[in-house]
């Protein structure tokens, strides 16, 4: 069982920027990909990026591609998600999601343990 709780969210003008954290705990990061998904109201769940802790393999929604940055800090056991150039679009609950079979994979049924979700809110 791996404990996640994600901080960072907020309300950001469209063009902004606001980084996303996710602290882990209660298993070997080392062994874990960790995934950033969203949730709009009225929409499901959808998948935005992961990273393979060991390696830092990454993968992006095209959506979010050269805009959102994921990344891991090995000292922190913590998983951010930057996100700049911030649209209207982009507001969603995000959550942060873990894979103990580590696999690089954008299915939200993939991943066993999830945090509780963080708002981010980009105002026109």
């Amino acid at each position: 069982q791996v404990q996640l709780v994600e901080s960072g969210g907020g309300l950001v003008q469209a063009g902004g920027s606001l980084r996303l954290s996710c602290a882990a705990s209660g298993r070997t990061v080392s062994s874990l990909a960790m995934g950033w998904f969203r949730q709009a109201p009225g929409k499901e769940r959808e998948f935005v990026a992961a990273i393979r802790w060991s390696g830092g393999h990454t993968y992006y929604a095209d959506s979010v591609k050269g805009r959102f940055t994921i990344s891991r800090d090995n000292a922190k056991n913590t998983v951010y998600l930057q996100m700049n150039s911030l649209k209207p679009e982009d507001t969603a609950v995000y959550y942060c999601a873990a894979d103990i079979h580590a696999r690089l994979t954008t299915a939200s049924r993939d991943f066993e343990n999830w945090g509780q979700g963080t708002q981010v809110t980009v105002s026109s």
